[in-house]
């Protein structure tokens, strides 16, 4: 092998850049059209598709039992989204070939087969309308084999909402349901009343399915909903529709807003001394595979490794003085620019701990994403940390009250580390608290989460939130 070959380095910008322009969301929305669409001139293609007013363009499934609110949530946010609302009825009302073959040999209530059901959907999405501002599809798929047969159509949603209630809600809902004939809205009775009363004079009582029925089709639901689920589960999110209207739109209406965007993720963990940043920033690496960079880690590692820059740095820690700011960043930039940290992202913690730092990490090349800082009160981290030794023969780190020695033998070799001392912890934390309201003045949007709780409950926080706009 060619020893003057230099190993591949991608300019952390690249990635900075294309996440602020969107360009890997850009770029796999073209990628996926031309895998599907497959044209006979994929330039022009491009180019219209380019075009389009949006490419963040909604596509959005709005599914759930009978009676739950499903067209009432999905015409409203056609309207808000400038989207085509696409329903089973809209779909049998068209005038082309395919719908009238589909009246032909599928009476009206039953379940369209996946076969015609694709192409009803693909005719239908690939109109100018639908094409150019998106589409929401109401009650479509009913089963998991027509998910699956849109999905190998091409049939892709960004966004999955299931409504779900109880049984004898929904049945009471079916009961007294009631039409505007002018416009096509749903109301009740009990649940939803229109304030003008010109349309509750005019509303008219819907007739046809008898109690039998509506249990069926209730039970055909039931049976179904988890493979559609699991045939969605990326995209997903099920909200309950049995609270008041208002709140079940505003909660579908916020989660169709999010994107699901490709991003180099670059996380940035703030936080006391004893919050947990180091088992959190475990738990993140190995689920989404970002590269766990702990600075006080990475400071040691270059120490000994016996290079010019390593024995300066030796020389600091020996005389137990801090790393003078300017070889920290120099070790980090080096650190951050590789090649896994470029292509999988990374999750830095332990740096910055003061306002300089925080300035002097901004105007670098690696500027975070994301900026999460866990909150923990001053007695929960000498708790935390004050409590905790070491296996001298193992490594593996014990606590007084979370998670003892195993035995007596492992407890009489427990060793407290120096660092870890109450006059120690209780000073780190002191300086933690001088410069905490300085580093969030340069992170002010930074999320708080609340560590005073169990690790899984953190993760979950941090996790809802890493997809977040």
């Amino acid at each position: 092998m060619d020893e003057t070959v230099r190993p591949l380095r991608i300019p952390p910008l690249m990635s900075v850049y294309a996440d602020k322009h969107n360009i890997f969301h850009l770029m796999q929305g073209l990628l996926s059209s031309l895998v599907i669409d497959q044209p006979d001139d994929p330039i022009s293609y491009l180019i219209s598709v380019l075009q389009r007013s949006s490419v963040d363009i909604p596509r959005v499934m709005l599914l759930g039992p009978p009676a739950v609110g499903k067209h009432t949530v999905a015409k409203k946010l056609s309207v808000e989204l400038r989207a085509v609302h696409v329903t089973r009825d809209s779909l049998l009302l068209d005038q082309s070939e395919l719908s009238s073959q589909v009246h032909q040999c599928t009476p009206t209530e039953q379940e369209l087969p996946a076969e015609l059901l694709v192409r009803l959907i693909q005719q239908r999405l690939s109109e100018v309308d639908c094409f150019n501002r998106g589409w929401v599809l109401e009650g479509i798929p009913q089963s998991r084999l027509q998910a699956l047969s849109l999905q190998q159509a091409g049939v892709l949603p960004e966004h999955v909402v299931v409504l779900e209630a109880p049984d004898d809600v929904l049945l009471e809902r079916s009961r007294g349901k009631l039409v505007d004939p002018l416009t096509g809205d749903v109301y009740h009775q009990t649940f939803i009343w229109p304030d003008n009363e010109t349309v509750a004079q005019r509303l008219e009582e819907v007739r046809g399915l008898s109690e039998e029925q509506r249990l069926a089709k209730l039970q055909h639901y039931r049976c179904e909903v988890t493979g559609l689920i699991s045939a969605y589960q990326h995209v997903l999110k099920i909200i309950n529709g049995d609270q008041p209207h208002a709140d079940v739109y505003q909660q579908v209406l916020a989660f169709v807003r999010t994107c699901h965007r490709s991003r180099t993720p670059r996380i940035l963990l703030l936080g006391p001394p004893g919050s947990g940043k180091s088992h959190q920033a475990r738990l993140l690496s190995q689920k989404y595979k970002m590269v766990d960079v702990c600075c006080g880690q990475l400071l040691r590692s270059i120490a000994a490794d016996g290079s010019a820059l390593g024995k300066e740095i030796q020389l600091y820690l020996d005389d137990g003085r801090p790393v003078p700011d300017s070889l920290v960043l120099q070790v980090l930039d080096e650190r951050l620019s590789r090649v896994d940290c470029s292509c999988r992202g990374w999750i830095l913690h332990g740096f910055p701990r003061d306002l300089q730092q925080a300035r002097s990490l901004q105007e670098s090349q690696q500027q975070p994403g994301r900026v999460f800082i866990l909150e923990l009160t001053d007695d929960s981290c000498l708790e935390r940390i004050s409590l905790r030794a070491t296996d001298l023969v193992s490594g593996e780190r014990f606590h007084a009250v979370n998670r003892p020695a195993p035995s007596a033998e492992v407890q009489n070799r427990l060793k407290t580390r120096p660092e870890d001392s109450t006059h120690t912890v209780t000073h780190t934390l002191s300086q933690y608290r001088i410069h905490t309201a300085a580093l969030q003045s340069v992170y002010p949007d930074a999320v708080h989460i609340d560590a005073d709780q169990d690790p899984h409950s953190v993760f979950e926080a941090l996790e809802s939130r890493l997809t977040a706009e």
